[in-house]
């Protein structure tokens, strides 16, 4: 266990650098769509961020960049950065492809500061399915603030961790302890956009970051926390008991009743 934990960046960036074709031409993420619409946001996440004309944002953790390139399809000037290389290559050929401004940068994000050249920015950007792949949100939170101009913010959004610790089938049940961060090893073929896919590289480790974890590090860091928004929908099907609605929308049953299933936050820097 202390073994395969002490690899834990080798492991889940073999695991994302093959992942990526995959992500590309598959129906999860719609790269075609989104050739036409220019946007994979959020609705809460656009109106929770504001306008973004002219700012200067970075994406930590941006995979091949859709977030990223949707942000300057919005105004904003940008720059993602990923430890995936072959992640950072698509995002770059993307933003290429549809004239699109932005820069790409591969690193680990714990050494963005460096990476970036010591660049500050109005808004440093991490979108959902992040920070499980961190096992230190101190270190994290210490770059972030790094990262930001004064007067600037952070803004996350995230899968919420209270729903992870109940049974898939209906939601109802407490499964797993919500105290146990991890480190947990996972593995098996295939990937979440993709469950059929042939894959090599499966096995990654994980963490699950609490609520207050993630709140604690974000204003141990010297950031105001502006607020702490719980949503009662997610965007794939985080729990089987799910219901499907437009737009690749998820919520629990009509009459059920509802606990958090994402969340955001926003953190300014004095």
């Amino acid at each position: 266990m202390d073994d395969l934990t002490g690899r834990w960046r080798e492991l889940n960036r073999a695991s994302w650098d093959e992942r990526v074709g995959i992500h590309l031409n598959g129906s999860f993420y719609d790269v075609e769509g989104f050739r036409e619409r220019r946007d994979s946001l959020k609705d809460f996440e656009k109106a929770e961020v504001g306008d973004v004309t002219g700012r200067r944002l970075v994406h930590l953790q941006c995979h091949f960049g859709l977030d990223t390139l949707s942000w300057a399809a919005r105004g904003a000037q940008v720059t993602g950065l990923d430890f995936s290389a072959p992640g950072i290559e698509a995002a770059s050929d993307l933003a290429a492809a549809l004239g699109i401004d932005a820069r790409f940068v591969a690193s680990d994000v714990y050494d963005a500061v460096s990476a970036l050249g010591g660049q500050t920015f109005d808004i440093v950007y991490t979108g959902f399915g992040a920070l499980n792949w961190l096992p230190d949100l101190t270190r994290w939170a210490a770059v972030v603030t790094e990262l930001l101009a004064p007067g600037g913010f952070l803004y996350l959004a995230e899968f919420h961790p209270f729903s992870f610790v109940l049974d898939d089938e209906t939601g109802r049940t407490v499964t797993h302890d919500y105290f146990d961060e991890g480190p947990h090893i996972s593995g098996g073929p295939g990937t979440y956009a993709d469950e059929t896919a042939v894959t090599e590289n499966d096995m990654t480790i994980e963490w699950d970051h609490m609520l207050s974890s993630v709140v604690s590090a974000i204003a141990g860091a010297g950031l105001r926390i502006e607020f702490l928004h719980e949503h009662d929908h997610t965007f794939y099907l985080q729990r089987r008991s799910l219901v499907r609605h437009p737009r690749e929308i998820y919520r629990h049953p009509a009459g059920a009743s509802r606990y958090p299933l994402t969340y955001s936050i926003r953190a300014g820097k004095p």
